[in-house]
C-alpha cells in the first residue's frame, strides 16, 4: 500500500466535487481538506493542541523557511518535523519553489536549480530538486512536493513553456532522489499559466511520472477569479481520478467551495491566520473587521454560529480591546476563530457533497457572506 492515498466515498452527479477519505502515515483525514498553514513548524500564535481543537488534522510546513532556520539537519536529529513541533497529526511540507522564486532580483534560474540570498541575513544559497527532496526527507513529512517553477502572472506563452517543461524535468529528478518512498508521497505539481493547452501538456507529462498525487500551481497568483476557476476546469480534467488533487495556496471561503466544486480535494492558504493578526474574522456573514469603533459596545461572539474556543467566551468588544492594546491574546483569539472558521466551513462542503447540494450550498452561503455571483 501507498504512503499516502486517496480513498474515494462518493462523487457528486451534479459537479466535479468528490467525497474522500486520505490515508497518511499520521492519520486519515477528510476531504475535501484545509490545511493551516505552519510555515516555520508553527502555525502562527497557535498550540498544536489548539490547531487540532479546530478541526485541523493535516497541516503544511515549508522547506524554504526550514532550511534556512534551524536547518533540516537539526529537525532531523530532533526526531523529524512531527516530533519538533510536537504535532501527532499528518504534515505536507511544500517544496521551497513558491518561496524561492517570489525572491525576484534576490535569485537566479538555472538548469542546476536556484541560486538565491537568504532573507534573513542575505548570505547565498542554492536550492536544487535535490536538495529539496532530500530536505524534506529530513524534516520527515508525510506529503512532500516536487521542487517546481512557479512563474509569475501575467507571463509570456514562450516563459510558461519553457518553465512547465523545466518543472517536469526537476520533478523527474524529485522522484530519483527519494529513498522514502515507502513513508513519504511525493506529489508533483501541475504548472502552465493561463494556456489551457499548456496546462494539458504539464498534467501529461507529470502524470506520466506515476506519483501518489498532483498538485495544481499557478493559480491564484493575481489572475481573476475566473479565470483561476476556468484554468481549474480545464486542468482537472486530465488528473487521475483515484489521486489526490491540491490546489496550492487557496484559503479564501469562496475559492474553497468554488475549488471543491471542480474537483480539488486538498487547500492551503496563510489567508485566514495572517489576516487574523491583522484584526480580520471571518465570519457567516462576511468579514468583520475588529478595530473599526462600530464594535467598541458590541458584547456579541465574533461570529454567533461558531463554536469555538473565542466565540464561546468572548465578546467582538473585548477582542477589540485587546487589539488596541496591542495584546498578543487577541491575535491569538482571531487566530482560533479563523481556522475554525474555516473547518466549519470544510464540514459543510463535505456534508453538501454528500447531499448532492453543493451548488444549492454555494448560492446560500454566497449570499449570506456578501459574495457576488
Amino acid at each position: 500500500m501507498a504512503a499516502v492515498y486517496l480513498e474515494i466515498i462518493k462523487e457528486d452527479p451534479h459537479s466535479q466535487a468528490r467525497l474522500g477519505k486520505l490515508h497518511t502515515p499520521h492519520g486519515v483525514v477528510d476531504t475535501p481538506v484545509f490545511m493551516p498553514v505552519g510555515t516555520q513548524a508553527t502555525v502562527k500564535t497557535l498550540t498544536p493542541e489548539e490547531i487540532k481543537e479546530s478541526g485541523a488534522g493535516l497541516i503544511l510546513g515549508n522547506t524554504y523557511h526550514l532550511f534556512l532556520r534551524p536547518g533540516h539537519e537539526l529537525i532531523k536529529e530532533a526526531g523529524g518535523l512531527h516530533r519538533f513541533m510536537h504535532w501527532d497529526g499528518g504534515i505536507l511540507t511544500d517544496s521551497g519553489g513558491f518561496q524561492v522564486f517570489s525572491l525576484g532580483d534576490l535569485r537566479k534560474i538555472r538548469e542546476e536549480g536556484v541560486e538565491f540570498r537568504s532573507h534573513i541575513d542575505g548570505s547565498p544559497r542554492f536550492l536544487s530538486p535535490e536538495i529539496a527532496t532530500r530536505v524534506q526527507m529530513d524534516l520527515g513529512a508525510d506529503i512532500i512536493m516536487a521542487f517546481d517553477e512557479c512563474a509569475p502572472y501575467p507571463a509570456s506563452r514562450e516563459y510558461i513553456k519553457d518553465s512547465l517543461e523545466r518543472t517536469t524535468r526537476w520533478t523527474r529528478r524529485c522522484r530519483e532522489t527519494l529513498t522514502t518512498a515507502d513513508r513519504q508521497a511525493l506529489f508533483g505539481i501541475i504548472q502552465g499559466g493561463v494556456y489551457a493547452d499548456l496546462r494539458r501538456q504539464s498534467a501529461a507529462e507529470i502524470t506520466g511520472l506515476e506519483l501518489p498525487g498532483y498538485a495544481i500551481g499557478g493559480l491564484s497568483v493575481g489572475e481573476p477569479k475566473e479565470i483561476m476557476n476556468d484554468m481549474l476546469e480545464q486542468t482537472v480534467r486530465w488528473l487521475p481520478k483515484d489521486r489526490p488533487r491540491y490546489l496550492m495556496g487557496v484559503g479564501s471561503p469562496d475559492a474553497l467551495i468554488d475549488g471543491a466544486l471542480r474537483g480539488i480535494d486538498m487547500f492551503d492558504c496563510v489567508l485566514p491566520t495572517r489576516i487574523a493578526r491583522n484584526g480580520t474574522a471571518m465570519t457567516r456573514y462576511g468579514k468583520v473587521v475588529i478595530k473599526h469603533a462600530a464594535y467598541a459596545r458590541d458584547f456579541s461572539p465574533l461570529d454567533a454560529s461558531c463554536d469555538c474556543y473565542a466565540c464561546r467566551h468572548y465578546s467582538r468588544a473585548y477582542i477589540r480591546h485587546l487589539f488596541k492594546a496591542e495584546e498578543i491574546l487577541g491575535l491569538r483569539l482571531m487566530s482560533v476563530h479563523n481556522l475554525r472558521f474555516l473547518q466549519i466551513l470544510m464540514q459543510e462542503i463535505r456534508e453538501a457533497i454528500t447531499q448532492e447540494n453543493l451548488w444549492a450550498y454555494r448560492k446560500k452561503f454566497f449570499a449570506e457572506y456578501g459574495y457576488s455571483d
